[in-house]
């Protein structure tokens, strides 16, 4: 980012940031929470615990710029404009917040529901050299393909229980003018998702990546790359020139009945249930050559309390309750993702669907394991899908460019 550019960030922060002196009435405290969610979420949510405990407001602001909050959040959490809470992302793009010294480490003594979530979950709100928990894990997210109903039925499509069928849909919908796919490259940051939705099971899911961690394997195995390569074999029902077709520019694809499958994010059901009215949504796990598909899910982050927080006992009191049951569920119904507390289950039946699949066929999203490094192997790797996607590399030069950066650190 250019100086200029981040010093009005800078300036953004701190004209926008929400005051954490009682602001609501004497006596009263007001929380600031800062996340990258739609606020209408956070309002409905927070208001539940605004009930329960009178005598505090939850004021809720959204960065719905996602790609740069982690700018703005380490701007405000540096000085004295930052929230009382915050959103944090999972994993490595939590370590520089923990090795800074921003956070408050939680423990079971002030957040008791800590100590009923699951390991892996947990661990991606963890710093990795002191092992403390930094957050409370607020989501899971799945990856899969998401479909309109509708389209398929009007088209004599079902959801594919082979490769070879998913391939001869994706043909009989292109004939009749339909976009099988709606995706774009020019947001790389998505490469990674799609490359995973339909490469997970040709690599070997978890088996795969503990053994690349173990450094017995490496990314260019002839199993990865096919894997990745799925993206080129996919292109022909793709939007046209995909590389240029933005993220914003593929949901509306989808969500305009122009598309008929989104490869995406278990958190697009609630975006398409708000714009995509009337559109009935199905869910399907690619299925792989060789057999069973596999669909992978991460710990999408947690909320940290700022060490700077000027009410750090109310803090850690609603940092309980996000701990809780109560907010699990809220969670769940609310933005139709399934909460990180364990022992919820969802209410809504095509997240129940999706809960069993990962279930019995779940694995873990690969590109959160291997994000650390400078830059981060994370972004080396975006960028070379996106080169193969334009056809300037081969998926194995794409491989062997996440080789390279991985040896930097792991």
């Amino acid at each position: 980012m250019r100086l200029a550019a981040a010093v009005a960030l800078a300036i953004a922060v701190t004209a926008c940031a929400p005051s954490t002196t009682t602001s609501a009435g004497e006596g009263k405290v007001t929380l600031s929470v800062w996340g990258w969610g739609p606020e209408a979420n956070y309002d409905k949510m927070f208001a539940e615990y605004e009930k329960l405990n009178p005598g505090v407001d939850v004021d809720a602001r959204s960065f719905t710029t996602a790609t740069e909050y982690d700018t703005i959040l380490s701007t405000g959490l540096a000085g004295d404009s930052g929230p009382d809470l915050a959103w944090l992302r999972a994993g490595a793009q939590l370590q520089p917040l923990v090795e800074a010294g921003r956070l408050v480490p939680l423990d079971t003594k002030d957040v008791p529901g800590l100590a009923g979530f699951d390991e892996g979950v947990l661990r991606a709100a963890k710093g990795d050299k002191d092992g403390k928990v930094y957050g409370v894990p607020f989501a899971v997210q799945t990856l899969q393909v998401i479909y309109n109903k509708k389209i398929f039925a009007d088209n004599g499509v079902t959801p594919p229980k082979t490769y070879d069928e998913m391939i001869s849909s994706a043909e009989k919908l292109k004939a009749k003018g339909v976009i099988p796919f709606a995706f774009g490259g020019k947001d790389d940051w998505m490469l990674p998702i799609v490359a995973s939705i339909f490469g997970t099971a040709h690599w070997g899911g978890d088996e795969f990546l503990a053994a690349v961690k173990a450094k017995r394997k490496k990314f260019a195995d002839p199993r990865f790359v096919e894997g990745i390569e799925q993206i080129t074999k996919l292109k022909p029902y793709f939007p046209e020139n995909a590389a240029g077709v933005s993220y914003t520019d593929a949901q509306i694809l989808f969500s305009s009945g122009k598309a008929a499958m989104f490869p995406g994010g278990l958190w697009e059901l609630n975006f398409f249930s708000e714009n995509a009215k009337g559109i009935e949504l199905g869910v399907f796990t690619p299925p792989a050559p060789e057999g069973q598909g596999l669909m992978p899910g991460f710990t999408d982050g947690s909320y940290g309390v700022n060490v700077k927080t000027r009410h750090k006992a109310e803090a850690l009191k609603f940092a309980a309750w996000l701990a809780s049951k109560d907010y699990g569920r809220l969670y769940t119904d609310t933005v139709r993702t399934f909460s990180a507390v364990p022992g919820v289950t969802p209410k809504d039946p095509l997240l129940a669907e999706v809960a069993t699949t990962f279930e019995q066929h779940g694995a873990t999203y690969f590109m959160n394991e291997f994000a650390y490094g400078n830059p981060s192997s994370a972004t080396v790797f975006s960028k070379a899908l996106q080169e193969m996607l334009l056809g300037r590399i081969t998926a194995k030069q794409a491989a062997e460019r996440l080789d390279k950066s991985v040896s930097t650190w792991l």
